[in-house]
């Protein structure tokens, strides 16, 4: 039903509002939003925003919104530097007027309206929404207004009329592989309220680790986390915390795979003979719960019942993904179990598994969401797919009537770019031939945050603020899609986000001051420099290029693990030498900023490697240092040859690429990110290029 009525509710806002892909350039208001509204209109002036700022609540009120209202005036007060009153004001003497219809789902449910219209003028603003989420979010928007201007702090005049695309717009964080603070938590947990996610998806047990305290098992977290877990107190509170910025919290238990830290404490789970312990390295092992022992079940019905008690949310997460079988294969009672039922394969038999597993989840009121390996043929229709492996997947479950959300190309610890992620979109691929029936039956998305290569200390880093332009992919219009504009306001954002105590940006510097020890004002300088333009390498090639067996212990105090997955710098100078070649070569202002930023990182190398000499830490990127060196003289010759105006002889050509060649090799499992941009400037130099002729 309140699927239903979210799918009711994505047609109202058609006539009444701009649609900014349709919007031409004098209707589309400049707004620094992350994500961008349904449809916005400009209005005349701005709104002051001074000390006397205040807000006040009309219609539906509750404790969780007044909260909201106290939450959004101490962040303004943040973002200002102004001295704001938090207690609400008179309706007519308030600055806003925030307005909701009625109360929220006591236990909120996928679909529930999460619209809102935000009406701001030069005389005061307006917040109305049908339920507290869409005034959450309204208020989410309007603390994004806040600017800075020649007479003071204003949001400009206009009117918002918004609501999300997709009902489920999610963020994994993988607690088992490293384990999460509950301050770190809490802050992402922030970061997702200011950019509209209404999912945390809490990934509690590993084969490194059963993070959640249970009382009827004790031994799941005394004898398989290390003592690193949450207790249920704790769990309530994060629940809260996440419920008041209208989150939801769905829990994972990996079963039947990645499942080692369960069998520490109970080894009569397992399929194997044993004995566990708790998995210090990464990747798919043998260990796997016994399908066919009906001790698990027992066990698994009293352990689901205590952990659906816990988590209110209607959804529970099985895991269901990545068992090899190999336990399996060898046990003679599992072999003799599928012989007399029939069971060919261990697909099969985890089919089995998966749905006896179901059938426990919906005797405690939930519904089973789980990755691509459980849908199997007679899977019941309410199980929900969360797919790792793409719009095909997604949209093959779609079409045989089960409800789906998309993580293929949201996988954060991939170290894709914002733009990369950005142009995933759950609709496309299969998905954009299904019916219309069927695509209804694809709820959104869930950005992931796998964990063997994050700390309490980076992990902000690696899932902002990359992570936003995933939350406008599932908030905005299908039609809103154009990168340059993402990351205009994805810088904005991403500083805005600092403001919520996120460490994305500022435990770089941290990070860089250990490596740096006691170095100059200098030689920090030329270590920022470096660092600027070099990304970790992508995919899961850092496993497999690592200098050494990585484990849950490996200390996360290199290189590669203080610099951001995606290089802003790196990006810009790109952007720079497309617009110098886009002129014909004959832009002077973009060949001034070409020259000056490869200068600067010709001459870097002689800054740095004191630094290196002194610092093992730094020491491992020496070669690195040595690479954007040549890198800067390479890019300076192509502009040198550039200038004379004659297309530069091919052996030239041919030297310039062996360096280039050599310098695009990863080291140090890092990538030197402008070396295909250089690679334009000295292929740009030779025959056949627009800049070789002439200056006109």
């Amino acid at each position: 039903m309140a699927q239903n009525a979210w799918l009711r509710s994505a047609g109202i806002l058609v006539s009444c509002v701009l649609i900014y892909p349709a919007m031409t350039t004098a209707q589309q208001p400049t707004l620094n939003l992350m994500p961008l509204p349904a449809g916005a209109q400009s209005g005349t002036g701005s709104l002051g925003v001074d000390s006397s700022f205040s807000v006040a609540f009309t219609g539906h009120t509750e404790p969780r919104l007044e909260r909201a209202g106290e939450r959004f005036l101490r962040q303004l007060a943040r973002q200002t530097g102004l001295p704001l009153t938090l207690k609400p004001a008179k309706t007519g003497k308030a600055t806003l007027v925030i307005q909701a219809d009625h109360a929220s789902k006591e236990i909120q449910e996928v679909g529930e309206d999460e619209s809102y219209v935000l009406e701001v003028t030069a005389t005061g603003a307006k917040l109305t929404a049908p339920t507290p989420l869409g005034a959450m979010h309204g208020l989410q928007t309007f603390l994004q207004l806040v600017d800075v201007s020649p007479g003071g702090f204003a949001a400009p005049a206009v009117t918002i009329h918004d609501q999300p695309r997709f009902p489920w717009r999610g963020l994994m964080i993988d607690s088992a592989r490293h384990f999460i603070p509950f301050d770190v938590l809490r802050r992402n947990i922030d970061g997702m309220e200011a950019v509209k996610m209404n999912v945390f998806h809490w990934h509690l047990s590993e084969n490194q680790g059963f993070r959640v305290e249970s009382k009827k098992f004790p031994k799941l977290h005394e004898l398989g986390s290390d003592n690193l877990y949450y207790t249920q107190d704790e769990i309530r509170d994060l629940i809260a915390y996440a419920r008041d910025r209208g989150i939801r919290v769905v829990p994972e238990f990996d079963m039947p795979g990645h499942s080692t830290a369960w069998f520490v404490g109970h080894p009569e789970l397992a399929s194997g003979k044993g004995p566990y312990e708790i998995e210090r390295r990464w990747g798919i092992f043998d260990p796997a719960m016994d399908p066919t022992s009906e001790k698990v079940y027992k066990f698994l019905d009293d352990l689901i019942g205590e952990m659906a008690r816990l988590f209110p949310d209607h959804y529970f997460h099985i895991g269901g993904d990545e068992v090899n079988g190999k336990e399996w294969d060898a046990n003679p009672k599992i072999q003799a179990f599928m012989k007399a039922h029939g069971i060919k394969n261990n697909e099969a038999l985890q089919a089995y598994f998966s749905g006896r597993v179901q059938k426990l989840v919906t005797k405690h009121g939930k519904t089973v969401v789980g990755w691509d390996e459980v849908l199997v043929p007679g899977v019941p229709k309410d199980i929900v797919i969360q797919s790792w492996r793409g719009q095909a997947s997604l949209a093959q479950a779609a079409k045989q009537g089960y409800r789906g959300i998309l993580s293929n190309g949201y996988y954060l610890d991939l170290g894709w770019s914002a733009a990369r992620h950005y142009a995933v979109d759950p609709m496309s691929g299969d998905a954009a031939n299904l019916s219309a029936e069927e695509k209804q039956r694809i709820l959104g998305g869930e950005s992931c945050m796998w964990a063997e290569y994050v700390s309490p200390e980076n992990v902000d880093s690696r899932i902002w603020p990359r992570n936003a332009a995933i939350a406008e992919r599932l908030w905005s219009p299908q039609e809103v899609r154009d990168p340059a504009s993402m990351y205009a306001r994805l810088d904005f954002v991403s500083a805005r986000l600092e403001w919520l105590g996120l460490t994305h940006r500022t435990a770089w510097r941290h990070m860089l001051q250990r490596l740096a020890g006691s170095a100059s004002t200098e030689e920090f300088a030329g270590l920022r420099t470096l660092t600027d333009v070099i990304e970790p390498v992508k995919d899961y090639t850092r496993e497999r290029t690592a200098p050494a067996v990585p484990t849950s212990g490996t200390p996360m105090n290199r290189v590669v693990d203080a610099v951001p997955l995606e290089s802003d710098a790196g990006r810009r100078f790109n952007e720079l030498v497309e617009q110098f070649l886009a002129a014909a070569c004959h832009d002077p202002a973009a060949e001034a900023g070409l020259r000056a930023q490869l200068t600067t990182w010709r001459d870097n190398d002689a800054i740095l490697q004191p630094l290196a000499q002194r610092s093992f830490l730094v020491k491992e990127v020496a070669a690195n240092s040595q690479d954007l060196s040549a890198l800067g003289a390479a890019g300076l010759a192509a502009l040198d040859a550039i200038a004379k105006g004659q297309p530069a002889p091919d052996s030239w050509k041919t030297q310039q690429l062996a360096i280039l060649e050599q310098v695009k090799k990863p080291k140090a499992q890092l990538l030197l990110i402008p070396a295909p941009a250089v690679q334009k400037l000295i292929e740009a130099a030779t025959a056949g290029s627009a800049c070789s002729t002439a200056k006109p």
